[in-house]
């Protein structure tokens, strides 16, 4: 028999908190600011791009709570569920600031003060995970998802050098152990849900209480991250009265690393996999530390980010140039299919009613396979990407036997570059007069979107460009010359 619990739980300055009758739409930030009345943690955008709303979520991993940063805008309250809660409140203890408070006050990191609370509560989490000594460009990195109107990242910056270049030593790391013990109270593996048939908010725990749970609710709104559907709540102002939230169900949080592959479970969020994505090919490390903010990486989903169908989302081009498979569950049935065949048309997948994808098997590259990554946007970090062209190479010798190249952006869904890759099967690296049939290729493959990201006319352009700067770098070996943090790098070796 399935045990239901019609509350959530989570942990709180050191006891649990335990909250019922909510509407499933509630967001974090305004339980946050509405029922707990700590105001500290600003609404701004109410789309997760300022980071003014930041607040950090404790969970056990490997052996020990970690912190992480999420837009608590577009954050269900119900995704807090088994998590500890930290708030900018939270962080000052007996008097005292916290050693990131402390730090901006000494350099004049805070200006006007609207931004400051989201931008202490990422510095919070980067105090207890950053790496020791800590990088400019890892500082930036952290605080890609906070913007600053007052312009004041220098001294931010230098703040933040100051106060997460040492080990973690603060009220929260010395209570680390009972608080661990707190949210292991909290896990008890039960199958929440808060509401009725015709209104909920339910976070199963296991696949067969999805299963179940979604063939009885297939007009339900499956979410995992929430990066994407908070903003149908926020924006669209959508009247979702089914949610059922993923993050609790055993086993699709897992991956599976083998020679061959990578298996991803749906829940697993792009922070978690990117360094495993990162050891495929430097340029999918790249891909994933632009993806979105700080914020975005540990909210959002592998799962998620392919079953929402976007013609803009980075992981689904990457994926089909490397072969990527998927599977789905409905009720008992399971079925895998190549994932180029589960985007029919914007915004529509190959999908049944009642049916959700539990992993994504990415296939590794072989020795004689050869692969390249770009994201093109308007703003270098935490934008939404105008094109993305992905390149896999397969080689004997200095020509190309055959060619998998995908490109998000261009269409209604992502779509594989079919008349390019028949006009790369055979050409010579050493070659590069004979590249220009692929090139032109790529103007049949594609009628590209014109919207308010990039007209039709660049998107042709750059995904040309894209394919003869793909070919120059395989042929060369060395990108350095042809990347922006290549150059960067070669400078400061050269410094």
């Amino acid at each position: 028999m399935i045990v239901v619990r019609d509350t959530i739980r989570f942990w709180r300055n050191g006891q649990a908190v335990e909250v019922s009758g909510f509407h499933p739409r509630t967001m974090l930030l305004d339980y946050l600011r509405l029922q707990e009345r700590r105001v500290g943690t600003k609404e701004g955008c109410a789309e997760g791009d300022c980071g003014a709303c930041t607040v950090a979520l404790g969970r056990v991993r490997g052996g020990r709570v970690r912190y992480e940063p999420v837009n608590a805008c577009i954050l269900l309250l119900g995704q807090v569920d088994g998590a500890e809660l930290v708030t900018v409140e939270d962080l000052a203890a007996s008097g005292e600031l916290h050693p990131v408070q402390s730090a901006l006050v000494a350099h004049h990191g805070s200006q006007c003060g609207f931004c400051t609370p989201g931008i202490v509560m990422s510095l919070f989490t980067l105090y207890h995970e950053g790496e020791r000594p800590l990088s400019r460009e890892s500082a930036n990195d952290a605080l890609a998802g906070n913007l600053c109107r007052c312009t004041g990242y220098r001294p931010i910056v230098d703040a933040t050098l100051q106060a997460c270049g040492g080990p973690a030593d603060d009220s929260f790391a010395a209570r680390s152990g009972p608080t661990a013990q707190g949210l292991a109270s909290l896990a008890d593996g039960r199958d929440v849900f808060v509401g009725d048939e015709t209104r909920f908010f339910a976070a199963p725990a296991s696949e067969a209480s999805l299963a179940e749970l979604y063939g009885r609710h297939p007009d339900a709104t499956l979410v995992a991250g929430c990066t994407d559907v908070g903003l149908w709540i926020t924006k669209a102002m959508m009247e979702i009265e089914k949610i059922i939230w993923l993050g609790r169900v055993a086993g699709l949080d897992l991956v599976e690393d083998s020679p061959e592959a990578l298996g991803i479970g749906a829940t697993v969020s792009h922070a978690a996999i990117h360094p495993a994505l990162a050891r495929i090919d430097p340029d999918l490390g790249e891909v994933m530390r632009r993806f979105g903010s700080a914020q975005v990486r540990a909210s959002g989903t592998v799962g998620g980010s392919i079953a929402n169908g976007s013609p803009i989302g980075d992981l689904a081009p990457v994926f089909i140039a490397l072969g990527a498979a998927l599977a789905l569950r409905r009720g008992e049935a399971t079925r895998t299919l190549a994932l180029e065949d589960f985007f029919i048309a914007y915004r529509r997948q190959d999908r049944l009613p009642g049916e959700f994808v539990r992993r994504v098997s990415v296939p590794k590259l072989k020795a004689d396979e050869a692969f390249r990554a770009y994201k093109i946007s308007k703003r270098f970090d935490e934008d939404i990407s105008s094109v993305l062209g992905a390149f896999k190479f397969t080689l004997d010798g200095r020509r190309i036997v055959a060619a998998r190249i995908a490109f998000g952006g261009m269409a209604g869904t992502p779509k594989r570059a079919a008349e390019t890759e028949r006009a790369l099967a055979g050409v010579s690296l050493d070659e590069p007069g004979s590249w220009g049939d692929a090139m032109a290729a790529i103007a049949r493959d594609y009628q590209p979107l014109d919207d308010h990201r990039a007209s039709s006319a660049y998107r042709a352009t750059v995904a040309r460009n894209l394919v003869f700067k793909a070919l120059s770098e395989t042929a060369s070996g060395d990108t350095r010359a042809t990347r922006i943090v290549g150059r960067r790098e070669a400078l400061q070796a050269a410094e």
